[in-house]
């Protein structure tokens, strides 16, 4: 599980260093042995690891409701490795589409990451902290109620 919330900074080679721990919580039998980055929404790119990409990415293929956008999102996400010092070299096109340079933001999203520009955080942050107490409140309410086996 990755959770967290870090600043590091995209180098002029197009590298991110991935957090140290989310190292420490990346397993290469677990997860694979690389990250795949994606196209996100809310001007954020996504990294999940190799083995939840394909996962989530057969499910893309077998729901036909998702299949009109196979081209769009396996045609625009990339494979990255981490090179010996924990980092993924970004392509261009991904870095640019998203507005990512320099200062950016890492967020453990239970799955996968997210990588958005520090400014965009910023705005990001400010809108969920408005309505943080009440999601937070109906999430332990669902998962009140699906430990006592009741449906919401």
């Amino acid at each position: 599980m990755f959770v967290g919330e870090y600043e590091h900074v995209i180098d002029a080679k197009r590298r991110l260093a991935i957090p140290a721990e989310v190292r420490d919580m990346f397993n290469p039998e677990e997860h694979g042995g690389a990250f795949y980055a994606s196209p996100g929404s809310e001007h954020s790119l996504k990294l999940y690891p190799e083995r939840q990409f394909k996962i989530v990415m057969n499910n893309f293929s077998k729901n036909p409701k998702f299949r009109k956008h196979k081209r769009s999102i396996f045609s625009q996400s990339a494979r990255v490795p981490m090179d010996s010092a924990g980092r993924v070299r970004i392509p261009e096109r991904l870095l640019s589409e998203h507005g990512l340079s320099g200062k950016v933001i890492v967020l453990g999203m239970n799955d996968h990451l997210e990588v958005t520009s520090a400014d965009q955080w910023t705005r990001d942050r400010a809108n969920l902290e408005r309505v943080s107490d009440e999601i937070w409140d109906q999430a332990i309410e669902d998962a009140m109620d699906e430990m006592n086996g009741n449906e919401s």
